[in-house]
This record gives structure tokens, C-alpha cells and sequence, in this order.
């Protein structure tokens, strides 16, 4: 397999240049497309831009419970000098607004919110401002008749023929319920980047063989069931391979397996580094590969590679269980993202403020486990997890974030702003307090 010139094999290539060499991989794709009924978008790209047949609202409605008037009718109102107006209707939210009274000067409809405004009519005022029943108002307040005037106008959400959602545009449950509000009933989307895992160890058995870890034979390939589910996270569907038994041969055929299987994206763990058994990148030559890069300044993580194989991208991750977690974050994740055809695929940094001190004696970029909190002062404040070995998977479920620690910086003390990546499926970082509590 041959290496992209220039592309910095001994040393490796620094972080951003390596998840720019892994999506150069795929460059800008155009996945296929499909129809979904909107009920199953969720996490969907759009295939196309999605324009509003109507306006929302479809007429102009009120925003409070109360009367719709003339704003010149009550315009000095007050406790003192309260202005009595006739009730000539109501309107209810449903209401057809064709059949409303139309509002003369020193008239009123009763109103509720969202229901349309009646004609004639330019300001609600609030329930709370007023006194009287269904025949006579008497509004004891004129604070309503500013700007607006609590009206919704209409289209004020949503205007008609406008672009609501662009391509691209990630499908969340807010997304869902817009486009349910404008009669859309399916959408067109991104298909889903199809990924084969392939694995490989002469010590690793799944779980129907643990009887082979209880007589201290084998351990769990416990990134057979971790990495796929953090790559269906991502979007994909995701087929994972029988595991390999440390020899070429049987590599070579697993591969070339997954590749007849019609993948979008073939995944690797393990045999990517120079060991006397990792046999990956020999492996993926023998089918004609190329390689791009095949390792990263980055700890944990630095064995992995990238490259093409008869046209499919191919990522090659270390086989340490929270190497495989934290470079599958850091650039398979992307690399789904960008496969299923979304229009944000990168992470966001975000600032932290490390509670911890922490050295990092190599010239490397570190990727620590980190677990947040919210400080006193409403800051994001970060904490190690645990222990920061690669072979040490619990610290890896107890992370919200990864911190980010340039190649540059040996020592980070104890107070010191950082950057974070969190994790794709952490859960949301929750504060002790209540809202507005010292």
C-alpha cells in the first residue's frame, strides 16, 4: 500500500490536517437520495431545500386572552378613566375568519389567544386590563396599544413560498414539527452511509464465548459492540464483520468480503500499527489500496490511517478499546456526517475551565477524558474522568468531553481555560442548582 507523498510518516500528521485527509476522502459527495415518511427523518439530511406552500400563521391572530379594538378607541386609558366599548363577538381559536363582526370605531370582540383577528381590528387588549362581561367592556389600561399590539401577524413564523430548511440541514424533532405544520408528510433525504466494521485479534471473542474470558484464554471485543453503536449515532447502518484471526490471509478475505457487500465506507480496528501481527495496511494493499496517512499526533489514538480501496474510503482505527472510541469520534464521526450528506460535520470546541493540573510530557495533541460540570459562576468547568490509559474503557463511559491539549503545552495547571470536543452521545451536562438560586 502506498503513502500520500509528503504526508509526514514518521512523525505523523497533527489533528486537523489528519480529519482534513480523512474527508478529503470522500471530498464532496452526493449521496443517494430516498423518501422517508416524516415520522422516520429524525437525524436525516435533506436531500433539497423545502419551501412553504402557506403562511404561518395563515392570517394574523392574538397573542393574549382578551379584547380585539381600535387602538385610537382606548389610547389614554386608565384606573382612573377607563374607556367602555359594546362587545359585538367573539372569536375562538378555530374560528373561521370570514364570518367575524367587523371592529367599528368603539367596538370590541372578545378574544382568545390564537384565535384571528376580526377586521378592523389592530390591537389585543389583555383580559387582565379590563373589566366587564360579554356585552360590555370597560378597558381600564392602554399599554397594549404599543407596537403590535399583542397581534401575531401573519407569516410572522413561516412566510408563503419561503425556504424553510436548506440541503443538508440535520432533521431534529423541532424540524419534524415545522414541517408537519406546513403538510409536509414525507421528505427526501440523505440515504444512510453504509459502514462495515472489520475486526481482527487472535484474543478477542464476542460475548457468546465468554467462557473463554471466565478460563482467562480471551478478553471481550468490546469495540464490537461500542464502535458500532457510536457509528449508527453518527447516521450510518452499520454491518459488523466476524472477527479476524491475526493472519493476512484470513484479513485479506474479510476485507475483500466487505467490499463485495457494497459498503459506502469500510472501518478497520486494530493491525494498523507496525506490530509483528498488524497486518492491516498489507492486507488492503493486496486489494489494491492506497494509503494517505497512517498515523497522528494525537494520544490515545496515533496509529490510524486512512486511504481508498477499490474507490471505497477505508479508516483504519487502533484496536485499543478507548483509542478505537476516541479516534472513531474524532474522525469517524465526521466522516458519516459527511458521507450522509450533512451540512455540519465537525465538532464543536467549546471553553472549559480544567479544575485539574495535568502534564502531558509529549509532543503530541491530547485528547483527556474530561467529565463537566456548571460552575458557580455558570461556567463549564472539566474534571478528569478516571485514569487516562487507552486500555481503560470505564473512564471513557464516564466522559462528557474530550479536552483538548495542544502538542505545545506540556503542563495545563489547575484553573486554566481550555477547549472541549463533547462526546457525540454524552448526555447533557446538568447543574446541581436551581435556576436563579445563588
Amino acid at each position: 500500500m502506498t503513502s500520500g507523498a509528503g504526508m509526514g510518516a514518521a512523525t505523523g500528521l497533527s489533528f486537523d490536517d489528519a480529519l482534513q485527509a480523512v474527508l478529503e476522502q470522500v471530498g464532496a459527495v452526493s449521496p443517494a437520495e430516498e423518501q422517508v415518511p416524516l415520522e422516520a427523518a429524525l437525524g436525516r439530511a435533506l436531500a433539497h431545500d423545502i419551501s412553504s406552500r402557506i403562511a404561518l400563521p395563515p392570517w394574523d391572530n392574538a397573542g393574549m386572552d382578551g379584547y380585539a379594538l381600535k387602538k385610537a378607541d382606548v389610547l389614554g386609558a386608565s384606573a382612573a378613566s377607563p374607556r367602555s366599548l359594546p362587545v359585538i363577538g367573539t372569536s375562538m381559536a378555530g374560528a373561521d375568519p370570514s364570518v367575524l363582526p367587523w371592529v367599528q370605531h368603539g367596538t370590541a370582540v372578545r378574544i382568545m389567544t390564537g384565535a384571528p383577528m376580526p377586521p378592523g381590528a389592530d390591537a389585543v387588549i389583555r383580559i387582565e386590563d379590563t373589566d366587564g362581561g360579554d356585552s360590555v367592556v370597560l378597558v381600564r389600561s392602554d399599554r397594549d396599544i404599543q407596537g403590535r399590539g399583542n397581534v401575531r401577524p401573519r407569516g410572522e413564523d413561516i412566510a408563503a413560498n419561503a425556504v424553510l430548511f436548506t440541503r443538508g440541514t440535520t432533521l431534529r424533532a423541532a424540524h419534524l414539527g415545522a414541517l408537519a405544520s406546513i403538510g409536509v408528510s414525507t421528505v427526501s433525504v440523505f440515504r444512510r452511509p453504509r459502514v462495515t466494521v472489520v475486526s481482527s485479534g487472535d484474543e478477542l471473542v464476542l460475548l457468546d464465548q465468554f467462557d473463554e474470558v471466565l478460563a482467562g484464554h480471551r478478553i471481550v471485543s468490546s469495540s464490537s459492540y461500542a464502535l458500532p453503536a457510536l457509528l449508527r449515532g453518527a447516521g450510518a447502518d452499520v454491518t459488523m464483520a466476524p472477527l479476524v484471526p491475526d493472519t493476512l490471509q484470513a484479513l485479506t478475505a474479510s476485507l475483500a468480503s466487505a467490499l463485495d457487500s457494497g459498503c459506502d465506507l469500510l472501518v478497520t480496528t486494530g493491525g494498523v500499527s507496525v506490530g509483528a501481527h498488524d497486518y492491516t495496511r498489507e492486507a488492503l494493499a493486496n486489494l489494491g489500496g492506497s494509503q494517505r496517512f497512517w498515523r497522528a499526533r494525537i494520544r490515545p489514538g496515533g496509529p490510524i490511517g486512512t486511504g481508498l480501496v477499490r474507490q471505497v474510503p477505508w479508516l483504519g482505527l487502533p484496536g485499543n478499546p478507548v483509542s478505537t472510541m476516541v479516534t472513531g469520534a474524532l474522525f469517524a464521526w465526521p466522516l458519516i456526517r459527511r458521507l450522509g450528506g450533512h451540512a455540519g460535520v465537525h465538532h464543536a470546541r467549546i471553553p472549559v475551565r480544567m479544575l485539574d493540573q495535568v502534564e502531558t510530557p509529549a509532543t503530541l495533541t491530547y485528547f483527556l477524558r474530561v467529565r463537566l460540570q456548571v460552575g458557580a459562576d455558570g461556567m463549564l468547568e472539566a474534571r478528569l474522568a478516571g485514569a487516562q490509559g487507552s486500555n481503560l474503557l470505564r473512564t471513557m463511559a464516564l466522559a462528557d468531553a474530550l479536552l483538548e491539549v495542544p502538542e505545545d503545552t506540556m503542563r495545563v495547571e489547575a484553573g486554566t481555560y481550555m477547549r472541549a470536543m463533547l462526546l457525540p452521545d454524552a448526555p447533557p451536562v446538568l447543574s446541581n442548582s436551581v435556576p436563579g438560586t445563588p
